[in-house]
């Protein structure tokens, strides 16, 4: 009896141990990290496996390091040339003290959200319309150095901000538009001047050759009736160069 009564005793503890063991584990795969605690302190951090967590006096909270992109939503600014815009953008960031990450904030992918936004308006706020639209990439910067500053205090890495769209209202995009095609309209006037500055310049050089070569301008003066002559519809008026009429008057003196 005895006997019998020690092996329902061991197979009862074998039984409850094996099933308390069982319900023990918790799996933290290769992109996970997880965090530990006993008796509802912070315990320590585990790396990716099968853990054994105890049941009531443990218990582990599980966090991704994988990077994470967020689309921070529209956020409506005003710019210090008092001029209205809505701009969005993406963040990239990743856990690096998953520690931290649950212990400092209740949820950091929120909190960087939510940092991300007022500091996007924040910034926005300190630069002019001009400066917004052409240096999108240090505006970014700017972004992420200040949400950075802040998100390392709750074991987060941000790695990179970009400006999506950057939305002006209408009559702005109209009054861009036009100052746009007057910067076009300039650079052409520029480029044509420069154009004829360049076809002046030649012209006074080829004239200042024909002029030092005697009989030079008598030879491009046949070539171009020579020209005007292949086309037998063209009528040609020649006018006869005042050298030969005054060789003309001087044999008539004679």
């Amino acid at each position: 009896m005895f006997e019998a009564f020690f092996f329902f005793l061991t197979s009862n503890i074998l039984f409850w141990g094996g099933l308390l063991l069982l319900i023990s584990i918790r799996q933290v795969n290769q992109y996970e990290r997880g965090v530990k605690f006993f008796l509802g302190k912070y315990y320590k951090t585990v790396e990716p496996g099968w853990r054994i967590v105890l049941p009531i006096i443990q218990g582990m909270t599980k966090v991704d390091t994988r990077v994470k992109a967020v689309d921070v939503p529209l956020q409506e600014a005003i710019t210090r040339d008092n001029v209205s815009a809505k701009i969005n953008a993406v963040i990239y960031y990743r856990v690096v003290d998953v520690a931290k990450a649950t212990l400092e904030v209740e949820n950091f992918w929120v909190a960087v959200s939510q940092l991300a936004q007022t500091t996007m308006r924040n910034v926005v706020g300190e630069l002019e319309l001009d400066e917004l639209l052409s240096n999108r990439e240090q505006t970014a910067r700017r972004i992420r150095e200040i949400v950075e500053k802040t998100a390392q205090s709750w074991g987060v890495e941000v790695s990179t901000v970009e400006l999506k769209d950057v939305i002006l209202p209408d009559d702005m995009q109209r009054v861009i538009a036009k100052q746009a095609e007057a910067e076009r309209q300039r650079r052409a006037v520029i480029i044509e001047s420069s154009g004829e500055v360049v076809a002046a310049e030649n012209l006074a050089k080829a004239a200042a050759i024909l002029n030092a070569a005697p009989g030079a301008l008598h030879l491009r003066t046949l070539n171009s009736i020579n020209d005007i002559s292949s086309d037998q519809s063209n009528t040609v008026v020649f006018a006869v160069p005042l050298e030969v009429l005054r060789a003309f008057e001087g044999k008539k003196g004679e």
